[in-house]
């Protein structure tokens, strides 16, 4: 389907919805689920009305220029909006699937408002007592889910550029956590952060010692 075709089917797709009374649409989003290093963080973004955006998109076909670009403006045009974080320490506990929805419930808990009806990609959320749509690939058919991947990874690229000042031999800035050569080289030469995954990194069978 042409890009544009599919972007203007994500707006009518959530018009649907609003004529069935759901006037509060959040989607939710998570991002840096695969990392080695760093938080898995989710996206929260409630509309009234459909954005006007030329462009929007699911994050990953998105270049860092234009998802820094597109933040403020969803932000300014959306009812609400909040990105939740679950930290390495969590995902080692109790597993990047449940990380995962609870840094989508945390997401939900700091909008300000309580949204009509939630948007997620691929899985609904448990433990959550509102409606719920949950597509494959939801972040190329709402814009509501895809403005939320926007917001979360815009929020965590940041982040792991502030925490790479404190540990610039692995390279996040650029990586972002995930398992690139030069992040890799690094945890063979200094170990484990505590921003790391240590489940995630031994199942590559990368050394436990700590940096």
């Amino acid at each position: 389907m042409p890009n544009r075709e599919r972007l203007q089917g994500a707006v009518r797709r959530s018009e649907e919805l609003r004529a069935w009374g759901h006037l509060l649409l959040c989607g939710l989003d998570e991002v840096g689920r695969g990392a080695l290093a760093g938080p898995v963080a989710a996206g929260a973004v409630v509309l009234r009305e459909p954005l006007d955006l030329p462009g929007l998109d699911d994050s990953k076909l998105l270049t860092p220029l234009q998802r820094r670009r597109l933040a403020p403006r969803i932000r300014a045009q959306a009812a609400a909006t909040a990105v939740g974080y679950a930290q390495a320490r969590e995902i080692d506990r109790i597993g990047i699937v449940a990380a995962t929805q609870l840094a989508m419930r945390r997401a939900l808990a700091r909008l300000g408002v309580v949204p009509d009806h939630l948007l997620l990609d691929a899985f609904p959320l448990p433990g959550v007592e509102l409606p719920q749509l949950a597509r494959d690939k939801g972040d190329r058919l709402f814009q509501e889910v895809a403005a939320a991947s926007v917001i979360a990874k815009v929020e965590r690229d940041a982040l792991m550029e502030r925490i790479a000042a404190a540990y610039p031999a692995y390279g996040w800035q650029g990586n972002k956590g995930y398992g690139a050569p030069r992040h890799l080289e690094a945890i063979g030469l200094y170990g484990l952060t505590p921003w790391h995954r240590r489940s995630f990194c031994h199942s590559l069978g990368l050394p436990a010692e700590g940096a």
